[in-house]
Order: structure tokens, then C-alpha cells, then sequence
């Protein structure tokens, strides 16, 4: 198979072509990895590859032989490297897999490598010391976003249809926004995240993944979700596939608008301007859309604390972990400033404070839900800007606290981080591009708890009606002339 023709299907796609004997998985898998060879030298996206374990059989699996990366972090794959974009974990590798991961390979994917993440996830960017900076595919002075941006970046350039992501506040919607993809945020205990962990940052944190088309991401959200043993959440079952979702008719549905973010900050011109055509796009296809009073319950400063407090807590016990078992020092030899300042201030975190943290978790998540009585679904920008130049992020970050360093990330990304903390289902979806730059926008519509079915509804309608799959990023594995 050719890098041109491989680029040219989605992982539902390729999964037919092996079923049907026109392809084979080796075919398949060597064409990614040529894709690879082609374009990542440009992006960074992808750490480090392997040969691929023998998977099911062509057919005995929904998407056997499709090629597919894992973010380095959030998932364990025995024998292979976690680092999770950090020094301190630098060269830990994996006992065993986690369950998620033996939910990848009973889906039949191919895993052939992991993608890069900032340290410890903890930035809306992708850019660490370990790794270097990963790369936006459509403009490559620009962030691919965070924290899952090597799979964003892999993902657009071709290299893969589909690839894993993890969402503690934003990031599978970032990189899905910055990177023209569709990235859905499930439900808090729709994937589990197990076993050695029984919720990440206080269910804060979910798995899934980001991908070129709606149907890959429905398709692979039905392989994988469910509870397993021991897990602390539990979403509520489906009344149907996600797969079969994508083509039902949504209905007419009453969708609030949010244009201006939480904490006085301002959509930038081609954001909002891009929001008006989507909500031109909404009403032309029968929804009543309105601008919606969606509240937090808390002021953003006590928003912000909240967060700071539940994040450094958790990434402090995280940290003490990693140097227990590396037998490395916390310092700035093993720790990227921002995180080793995150981490002393997670250290006079108290446990009071932190009850309080979750108390206002609580207020959150009761306020949202009273929006989606009023509401199907919530619409905002994704983000509120542009992708943004590489380094923005970085700018006198060494002077900032723990408090200050997840402020910043706040302010870039006010959007994304409350319906984590409400743990409702949102998703990034690439309805339209900036006239002027050509760089994708994304639209995030979110909905009420275990409400994916609606989203992926909605997320198909949108599809047919403005399709973006013809829309080619600059590094494009596809125009590089195959083996």
C-alpha cells in the first residue's frame, strides 16, 4: 500500500480493506511507518516507535491491522516505555498493561509507538525538555496544543487515522482544535483507567482519543468503554452503538451559546467570527440556538484555586512516586520549572484544603448540569485564540508559582477545564478554518452527563454538512512519494 493511498482512509476504512483481503496488515502497518519517516522529522509528534505485536487476525477484530499510537502517558503497555515527557520518568518502562491498553489490542489495533506530551501532561502545549517541542502540521511555528499534542500532530499529518489521548482540562479538545481533528471528551467512567489507578487527579482526567473522522472516534469509544473492576465511576450505558450515532438525525435541538469565556477573557476576532458561521451553519440545519447564561457556580479566582489545589496535590504524590522509583532528586536537574514549582506548592497543599477543592468540584458540576436542563447542548469555541506561535506558553514561566503556572493555562484554555470538573461529555470539532491563515478553528459543543449519543448525532450532521476531511494541513504524509 502506498503512503498516498493510505492517507486516503479513515481506521474504519483500512479495517474494511484487511477484512476483505485487499490489503494486508503488513501493508498497512509499513505504510504508517514510512508516513512517519516522511513527516515526522518536521513535527516531533512521535517519540519512539517498535515492531508491532502479531494482533487478531484480519476480521476476527472490528479494527484489526489499524496502525495506532499511544500517548506517553495516562496507559501502560508492558515492555514499553512510559516517560510521560519527563526526565525523572526517563527510561521507566512498563510491567504490564493497563486495562485500556488491553482494550486497544482486543479492538485489534496495531500499536506501533507513543507520541509526545508535555512533562507530567501538565501544559496546553506540547513543548518539554525531553521530547523538544512537537510541531503544528498546518503551520510549524505553531503549538500542535496539549497535553496529547504528538497525537494531534500525528494524527493530522497522515501519520495515523487514529491515535490515544488523554483530558484532564482540554487536552484531547485542544490538540483536536489546533490540529483540525475531532477529539469527543467522554463522560467521567465511561474508559477506565486502571487498575494501578482508580481516577486520575480526582476524576479529573479521562481517556480516548482524537481522530480525522466521527466514525473512527464512535466506533473506538464502543471498544473501549465500560467498567471494570474496581473503578470508581461509572457511566451510564448507551441505549445504542456510538457507531451507529454518527448517521441518525439529531432532531432539532436548543444549543446555548457561550462566545465570551469564564473569567473575563476575551474570544479573539477570527474565533468569534468563526463562531458566528458555525451558529449560522446550527440554524440552517433546524437547531434553536440562543445565547445561553451557562454559570460556574464559583467565581473564576476560586475556580482557579480549586484547580490549582486538586492539580499540585495530585501531581506532588505523582512526583514523590516517580523519584521513589527512579531514585532520582526532585530538582531542577529532573523537573521542567513550572512543574518543579507546581510541585512545591502542592506540597502546602493541606487535606482540608483539598476536601475544599472537591466541595467546589461539587458546585461546578451542579451548576453545569442545571445548563443542560435548559439546554441540549453548550456551544463555545474550543479556544479562544489561534493556535499559538511555539514559546508562548514558556515566557517567564520560571518566575510563576504552582498557583500562577495552571492560572496561565487557564487563560489560555477558559473553555476546556470545567466540564472536566463537571465530568460531562464536550468535543472539539473542526467545523470551519480561519479565512485568513487557512489554520483550523474548532467548536466545542459539550452536553449533559452520559449524554455522548447526542454529541456524536450532532457531530455526524455536521460532517455532511460542512466536511473537512478535504482540508490538507502543510506536512501532509500524503504528499510524499512512497517506497
Amino acid at each position: 500500500m502506498d503512503v498516498k493511498d493510505y492517507v486516503g482512509f479513515d481506521a474504519v476504512g483500512l479495517a474494511e480493506l484487511i477484512a476483505r483481503g485487499q490489503v494486508t496488515p503488513a501493508e498497512v502497518e509499513a505504510a504508517a511507518r514510512e508516513a512517519v519517516r516522511a513527516v515526522d522529522p518536521q513535527l516531533n509528534a512521535v517519540v519512539e516507535i517498535w515492531p508491532a505485536d502479531d494482533g487478531p487476525r484480519p476480521g476476527s477484530a472490528p479494527l484489526a491491522g489499524v496502525p495506532f499510537l499511544i500517548k506517553d502517558l495516562g496507559i501502560t503497555m508492558a515492555g514499553r516505555r512510559t516517560e510521560l515527557g519527563s526526565r525523572l520518568a526517563a527510561g521507566n518502562v512498563a510491567a504490564a498493561d493497563s486495562t485500556l491498553m488491553s482494550r486497544f489490542r482486543r479492538a485489534g489495533l496495531v500499536t506501533f509507538g507513543r507520541t509526545a506530551t508535555p512533562e507530567m501532561a501538565y501544559s496546553t502545549t506540547t513543548e518539554s525538555v525531553l521530547y523538544g517541542p512537537t510541531r503544528n502540521p498546518w503551520d510549524l511555528t505553531r503549538s500542535a496544543g496539549g497535553s496529547s499534542g504528538g497525537a494531534g500532530a500525528a494524527v493530522a499529518s497522515g501519520i495515523v487515522p487514529l491515535a490515544h489521548a488523554t483530558d484532564a482540562a482540554g487536552s484531547i479538545r485542544i490538540p483536536a482544535a489546533y490540529n483540525g481533528l475531532f477529539g469527543l471528551k467522554p463522560t467521567r467512567g465511561r474508559i477506565p483507567v486502571g487498575p494501578d489507578v482508580d481516577e486520575i487527579f480526582n476524576g479529573l482526567a479521562v481517556q480516548g482519543c482524537v481522530s480525522r473522522t466521527v466514525r473512527d472516534s464512535a466506533l473506538l469509544l464502543d471498544l473501549v468503554s465500560g467498567p471494570a473492576a474496581g473503578d470508581p465511576y461509572v457511566a451510564p450505558e448507551p441505549p445504542r452503538p456510538y457507531a451507529q450515532e454518527v448517521s441518525r438525525d439529531p432532531g432539532s435541538l436548543r444549543i446555548g451559546v457561550l462566545a465570551q469565556p469564564w473569567g473575563g477573557h476575551r474570544t479573539t476576532a477570527p474565533v468569534a467570527e468563526a463562531l458566528s458561521r458555525t451558529v449560522r451553519l446550527l440554524e440552517s440545519l433546524g437547531h434553536r440556538v440562543e445565547q445561553a447564561q451557562a454559570e460556574l457556580g464559583v467565581d473564576w479566582e476560586e475556580f482557579v484555586l480549586a484547580n490549582g489545589r486538586q492539580w499540585t496535590a495530585n501531581l506532588t504524590a505523582w512526583i514523590d512516586e516517580l523519584a521513589a522509583a527512579s531514585g532520582r532528586p526532585v530538582d531542577f536537574s529532573t523537573l521542567e520549572p513550572p512543574i518543579l514549582a507546581s510541585y512545591h506548592y502542592g506540597r502546602r497543599v493541606t487535606g482540608t484544603e483539598l476536601v475544599t477543592a472537591l466541595a467546589v468540584r461539587n458546585r461546578v458540576s451542579r451548576s453545569l448540569a442545571r445548563s443542560f436542563d435548559a439546554y441540549d447542548v453548550l456551544l463555545t469555541p474550543t479556544m479562544p485564540d489561534l493556535p499559538v506561535p511555539l514559546g508562548t506558553h514558556g515566557r517567564g514561566a520560571e518566575t510563576l508559582d504552582g498557583l500562577g503556572w495552571l492560572r496561565r493555562l487557564l487563560d489560555l484554555s477558559p473553555f476546556t477545564a470545567a466540564f472536566n470538573v463537571a465530568g460531562t461529555p464536550a468535543m472539539s470539532v473542526p467545523v470551519t478554518a480561519d479565512p485568513g491563515t487557512g489554520l483550523p478553528v474548532g467548536m466545542q459543543f459539550a452536553a449533559g452527563y452520559g449524554r455522548e449519543g447526542r454529541l456524536f448525532r450532532l457531530a455526524g450532521q455536521l460532517e455532511q454538512a460542512a466536511p473537512w476531511s478535504d482540508r490538507i494541513p502543510t506536512v501532509w504524509a500524503g504528499s510524499h512519494p512512497g517506497r
